[in-house]
Protein backbone atom coordinates (compact mmCIF):
# COMPACT_ATOMS: atom_id res chain seq x y z
CA UNK A 1 0.00 0.00 0.00
CA UNK A 2 1.47 3.66 -0.72
CA UNK A 3 1.06 5.39 2.45
CA UNK A 4 1.91 8.85 3.55
CA UNK A 5 3.43 10.42 6.47
CA UNK A 6 3.06 13.94 7.75
CA UNK A 7 4.76 15.22 10.99
CA UNK A 8 7.29 12.04 9.76
CA UNK A 9 10.43 13.69 11.72
CA UNK A 10 8.47 13.57 14.93
CA UNK A 11 8.41 10.90 17.68
CA UNK A 12 5.40 9.82 16.65
CA UNK A 13 5.81 10.09 12.82
CA UNK A 14 9.15 8.28 12.89
CA UNK A 15 7.70 5.62 14.81
CA UNK A 16 4.81 5.36 11.93
CA UNK A 17 7.46 5.56 8.91
CA UNK A 18 9.36 2.44 10.79
CA UNK A 19 6.78 0.32 11.49
CA UNK A 20 5.02 0.64 7.73
CA UNK A 21 8.06 0.27 5.97
CA UNK A 22 9.06 -2.90 8.02
CA UNK A 23 5.29 -3.96 7.30
CA UNK A 24 6.61 -3.55 3.42
CA UNK A 25 4.45 -0.79 2.48
CA UNK A 26 5.32 2.33 0.04
CA UNK A 27 5.74 5.35 2.53
CA UNK A 28 6.32 8.97 0.91
CA UNK A 29 6.83 11.90 3.60
CA UNK A 30 6.04 15.52 4.04
CA UNK A 31 9.30 17.37 4.54
CA UNK A 32 9.63 20.76 5.38
CA UNK A 33 13.33 21.52 4.60
CA UNK A 34 16.27 19.66 3.21
CA UNK A 35 17.50 18.45 6.09
CA UNK A 36 14.12 16.91 6.98
CA UNK A 37 13.95 15.55 3.58
CA UNK A 38 17.14 13.69 4.24
CA UNK A 39 16.21 12.35 7.25
CA UNK A 40 13.08 10.92 5.86
CA UNK A 41 15.19 8.96 2.99
CA UNK A 42 17.53 7.89 5.54
CA UNK A 43 14.46 6.04 7.04
CA UNK A 44 13.94 4.74 3.95
CA UNK A 45 10.66 6.63 2.60
CA UNK A 46 10.62 9.14 -0.28
CA UNK A 47 10.13 12.62 0.45
CA UNK A 48 7.91 15.71 -0.39
CA UNK A 49 9.19 19.27 0.13
CA UNK A 50 6.72 21.28 1.54
CA UNK A 51 4.47 22.50 4.81
CA UNK A 52 0.82 21.32 6.08
CA UNK A 53 -0.67 24.26 5.55
CA UNK A 54 -0.32 24.39 1.53
CA UNK A 55 -3.24 22.72 -0.19
CA UNK A 56 -1.81 22.59 -3.84
CA UNK A 57 1.03 20.49 -2.26
CA UNK A 58 -0.90 18.10 -0.30
CA UNK A 59 -3.28 17.57 -2.79
CA UNK A 60 -0.04 16.93 -5.53
CA UNK A 61 1.60 14.60 -2.39
CA UNK A 62 -1.24 12.87 -1.75
CA UNK A 63 -1.89 11.46 -5.45
CA UNK A 64 -1.55 7.97 -5.50
CA UNK A 65 -1.67 7.21 -2.19
CA UNK A 66 -3.94 4.55 -0.77
CA UNK A 67 -3.87 6.02 3.30
CA UNK A 68 -2.87 9.18 4.69
CA UNK A 69 -1.27 9.16 8.27
CA UNK A 70 -1.39 12.51 10.03
CA UNK A 71 0.67 12.42 12.67
CA UNK A 72 2.47 16.36 12.22
CA UNK A 73 2.35 18.20 16.31
CA UNK A 74 4.55 20.58 17.62
CA UNK A 75 4.09 19.94 21.74
CA UNK A 76 6.65 22.09 24.01
CA UNK A 77 8.51 20.65 26.20
CA UNK A 78 8.85 21.00 29.87
CA UNK A 79 8.49 24.86 31.64
CA UNK A 80 7.91 25.98 28.32
CA UNK A 81 4.72 24.48 27.59
CA UNK A 82 3.50 26.93 30.55
CA UNK A 83 4.78 30.10 28.86
CA UNK A 84 2.15 32.56 26.87
CA UNK A 85 2.21 31.19 23.02
CA UNK A 86 3.85 27.77 23.90
CA UNK A 87 0.88 25.92 22.18
CA UNK A 88 -0.32 28.69 19.33
CA UNK A 89 2.10 26.45 16.65
CA UNK A 90 0.78 23.03 17.81
CA UNK A 91 -2.81 24.55 18.21
CA UNK A 92 -2.74 25.54 14.47
CA UNK A 93 -1.37 22.31 12.94
CA UNK A 94 -4.53 20.27 14.92
CA UNK A 95 -7.18 22.84 14.58
CA UNK A 96 -6.40 24.27 10.72
CA UNK A 97 -3.66 21.91 9.66
CA UNK A 98 -6.00 18.44 10.33
CA UNK A 99 -8.36 20.17 8.11
CA UNK A 100 -5.73 20.75 5.15
CA UNK A 101 -5.11 17.37 5.44
CA UNK A 102 -8.77 16.19 5.48
CA UNK A 103 -9.65 17.86 2.48
CA UNK A 104 -6.70 17.17 0.46
CA UNK A 105 -6.57 13.59 0.72
CA UNK A 106 -10.65 13.90 0.02
CA UNK A 107 -9.40 15.63 -3.27
CA UNK A 108 -6.90 13.22 -4.03
CA UNK A 109 -9.11 10.82 -4.12
CA UNK A 110 -7.33 9.11 -0.83
CA UNK A 111 -9.39 6.33 1.07
CA UNK A 112 -8.44 6.35 4.15
CA UNK A 113 -7.12 8.92 6.84
CA UNK A 114 -5.11 8.30 10.01
CA UNK A 115 -5.35 11.11 12.80
CA UNK A 116 -3.09 11.37 15.83
CA UNK A 117 -4.93 12.41 18.73
CA UNK A 118 -4.39 12.03 22.51
CA UNK A 119 -6.36 10.29 25.76
CA UNK A 120 -5.89 13.51 28.27
CA UNK A 121 -9.37 14.70 26.24
CA UNK A 122 -10.51 12.87 28.99
CA UNK A 123 -12.65 14.47 31.97
CA UNK A 124 -11.53 12.93 34.86
CA UNK A 125 -12.39 9.26 35.50
CA UNK A 126 -11.27 8.71 39.07
CA UNK A 127 -10.97 5.01 39.25
CA UNK A 128 -13.36 4.20 37.07
CA UNK A 129 -12.55 2.94 33.63
CA UNK A 130 -12.18 5.19 30.86
CA UNK A 131 -13.16 3.97 27.19
CA UNK A 132 -14.63 5.62 24.18
CA UNK A 133 -17.62 6.79 25.00
CA UNK A 134 -16.75 8.03 28.17
CA UNK A 135 -17.21 12.44 28.75
CA UNK A 136 -14.87 14.43 26.54
CA UNK A 137 -15.01 18.37 28.15
CA UNK A 138 -14.14 20.66 25.39
CA UNK A 139 -12.08 23.47 26.66
CA UNK A 140 -9.49 26.08 24.99
CA UNK A 141 -6.76 23.27 25.75
CA UNK A 142 -8.51 20.51 24.65
CA UNK A 143 -10.19 22.06 21.41
CA UNK A 144 -7.83 21.63 18.93
CA UNK A 145 -7.47 18.38 19.34
CA UNK A 146 -11.63 18.10 19.22
CA UNK A 147 -11.22 20.12 16.14
CA UNK A 148 -8.47 17.51 14.58
CA UNK A 149 -10.69 14.68 15.66
CA UNK A 150 -14.27 16.27 13.98
CA UNK A 151 -12.29 17.10 10.12
CA UNK A 152 -10.95 13.12 10.30
CA UNK A 153 -14.52 11.94 11.36
CA UNK A 154 -15.82 13.96 8.59
CA UNK A 155 -13.44 12.48 5.74
CA UNK A 156 -14.86 9.36 6.61
CA UNK A 157 -18.03 8.41 4.01
CA UNK A 158 -18.66 7.35 0.51
CA UNK A 159 -16.26 4.87 0.68
CA UNK A 160 -13.70 6.53 2.55
CA UNK A 161 -12.65 5.44 6.36
CA UNK A 162 -11.08 7.29 8.65
CA UNK A 163 -9.34 6.14 11.91
CA UNK A 164 -8.70 8.86 14.95
CA UNK A 165 -6.00 7.17 17.73
CA UNK A 166 -6.25 8.78 21.17
CA UNK A 167 -3.07 8.15 22.10
CA UNK A 168 -1.38 7.34 25.84
CA UNK A 169 1.32 10.04 27.51
CA UNK A 170 4.74 8.81 25.61
CA UNK A 171 7.13 7.22 27.09
CA UNK A 172 10.75 6.41 25.58
CA UNK A 173 12.52 7.68 22.87
CA UNK A 174 10.97 11.57 23.16
CA UNK A 175 12.04 14.77 24.54
CA UNK A 176 9.37 14.81 27.35
CA UNK A 177 10.81 11.84 28.68
CA UNK A 178 14.40 12.99 28.10
CA UNK A 179 13.45 16.01 29.95
CA UNK A 180 11.53 13.98 32.74
CA UNK A 181 14.65 11.70 33.03
CA UNK A 182 17.10 14.22 33.80
CA UNK A 183 14.71 16.37 36.12
CA UNK A 184 14.60 12.80 38.30
CA UNK A 185 18.15 12.63 38.12
CA UNK A 186 19.13 15.57 39.63
CA UNK A 187 16.32 15.70 42.29
CA UNK A 188 13.69 17.57 40.95
CA UNK A 189 9.94 16.85 40.63
CA UNK A 190 8.79 14.75 37.95
CA UNK A 191 5.38 14.11 39.11
CA UNK A 192 2.27 15.87 38.31
CA UNK A 193 -1.38 16.12 40.06
CA UNK A 194 -2.42 13.34 42.61
CA UNK A 195 -0.60 10.46 43.03
CA UNK A 196 -2.96 7.93 43.10
CA UNK A 197 -4.91 9.36 39.97
CA UNK A 198 -4.31 6.83 37.01
CA UNK A 199 -1.96 7.89 33.81
CA UNK A 200 -2.81 6.29 30.62
CA UNK A 201 0.92 5.30 28.85
CA UNK A 202 2.25 4.15 25.69
CA UNK A 203 5.54 3.73 24.40
CA UNK A 204 6.94 5.39 21.45
CA UNK A 205 7.35 2.12 19.28
CA UNK A 206 3.88 1.42 20.08
CA UNK A 207 2.70 4.29 18.30
CA UNK A 208 4.08 2.86 14.45
CA UNK A 209 2.61 -0.49 15.12
CA UNK A 210 -0.54 0.86 16.26
CA UNK A 211 -0.77 3.28 13.03
CA UNK A 212 0.02 0.55 10.80
CA UNK A 213 -3.25 -1.39 12.61
CA UNK A 214 -5.37 1.66 11.93
CA UNK A 215 -4.62 0.57 8.65
CA UNK A 216 -7.24 -2.00 8.32
CA UNK A 217 -9.14 -1.23 11.48
CA UNK A 218 -13.14 -0.24 10.64
CA UNK A 219 -13.89 3.97 11.02
CA UNK A 220 -13.92 5.32 14.62
CA UNK A 221 -12.11 6.60 17.51
CA UNK A 222 -9.85 4.45 19.31
CA UNK A 223 -7.64 4.49 22.92
CA UNK A 224 -3.85 2.98 21.98
CA UNK A 225 -1.82 2.29 25.32
CA UNK A 226 -0.22 0.16 27.56
CA UNK A 227 -1.75 -0.77 31.02
CA UNK A 228 -2.60 2.50 32.83
CA UNK A 229 -0.52 2.98 36.14
CA UNK A 230 -0.82 5.24 38.86
CA UNK A 231 0.73 8.38 38.75
CA UNK A 232 2.94 7.52 41.47
CA UNK A 233 4.30 4.44 40.09
CA UNK A 234 4.95 6.39 37.16
CA UNK A 235 7.10 8.80 38.55
CA UNK A 236 8.88 6.43 41.02
CA UNK A 237 9.81 4.44 37.74
CA UNK A 238 11.55 7.16 35.70
CA UNK A 239 13.08 8.34 38.88
CA UNK A 240 14.30 4.53 39.48
CA UNK A 241 15.10 4.33 35.68
CA UNK A 242 18.47 6.93 36.79
CA UNK A 243 19.15 5.67 39.86
CA UNK A 244 16.94 7.55 42.64
CA UNK A 245 14.89 5.87 45.32
CA UNK A 246 12.66 8.16 45.69
CA UNK A 247 10.51 11.22 43.70
CA UNK A 248 8.70 13.72 44.14
CA UNK A 249 5.89 15.89 42.93
CA UNK A 250 5.49 19.37 41.51
CA UNK A 251 3.37 21.78 43.75
CA UNK A 252 -0.13 22.33 43.42
CA UNK A 253 0.57 26.46 43.07
CA UNK A 254 2.94 25.35 40.16
CA UNK A 255 0.24 23.52 38.68
CA UNK A 256 -2.47 25.97 39.08
CA UNK A 257 -0.51 28.78 37.57
CA UNK A 258 -0.16 26.29 34.20
CA UNK A 259 -3.36 26.56 33.54
CA UNK A 260 -5.81 24.37 31.61
CA UNK A 261 -2.80 22.48 29.40
CA UNK A 262 -1.24 21.35 33.05
CA UNK A 263 -4.62 20.51 34.33
CA UNK A 264 -4.82 17.67 31.67
CA UNK A 265 -1.70 16.26 32.95
CA UNK A 266 -4.00 15.98 36.46
CA UNK A 267 -6.66 14.11 35.42
CA UNK A 268 -7.49 10.49 36.66
CA UNK A 269 -7.54 8.46 33.46
CA UNK A 270 -7.62 4.37 33.70
CA UNK A 271 -7.84 4.37 30.04
CA UNK A 272 -9.01 1.10 28.56
CA UNK A 273 -7.68 0.39 24.90
CA UNK A 274 -10.04 -2.80 24.50
CA UNK A 275 -11.91 -1.62 21.62
CA UNK A 276 -9.06 -1.28 19.23
CA UNK A 277 -7.81 -4.43 20.50
CA UNK A 278 -11.02 -6.42 19.39
CA UNK A 279 -10.91 -4.21 16.27
CA UNK A 280 -7.53 -4.90 15.08
CA UNK A 281 -5.64 -7.74 17.15
CA UNK A 282 -3.03 -4.98 18.40
CA UNK A 283 -1.05 -5.67 21.23
CA UNK A 284 1.59 -3.13 22.32
CA UNK A 285 5.14 -4.82 22.66
CA UNK A 286 5.50 -2.61 25.66
CA UNK A 287 2.30 -4.00 27.42
CA UNK A 288 3.38 -2.70 31.60
CA UNK A 289 5.31 0.31 32.40
CA UNK A 290 8.87 -0.41 33.69
CA UNK A 291 12.48 0.98 33.31
CA UNK A 292 12.95 -0.92 30.49
CA UNK A 293 10.73 1.71 28.08
CA UNK A 294 13.66 4.19 28.95
CA UNK A 295 16.87 2.15 28.45
CA UNK A 296 17.59 3.49 25.55
CA UNK A 297 18.08 7.25 26.43
CA UNK A 298 19.31 6.72 29.72
CA UNK A 299 22.75 7.42 28.45
CA UNK A 300 21.57 10.86 26.92
CA UNK A 301 20.23 12.35 30.08
CA UNK A 302 24.18 11.39 32.20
Amino acid sequence: MKVFVTGATGVMGRSAVTALISAGHDVACLARSQSAADRVETMGASAVRGGIFDPDVLVTAFAGCEAVCNMATHIPVGYAAIRPGAWRVNDRIRAEGSRLVAEAARVAGVRRLVQESVSLVYADGGDEWVDESSPVPVNRATEPMALAEAHAQSFAGCSRDSVVLRLGGIVGDDEYTRWRLARARSGQPIGVGPPEAWAHVVHADDVGSAVLAALDAPSGIYNVGAEPVRRRELAQTLAGAVGRNRSSFMSRTLVRLGGERLELLTRSQRVSSAAFVGATGWKPQYCELSTGWVEGVLAEVA
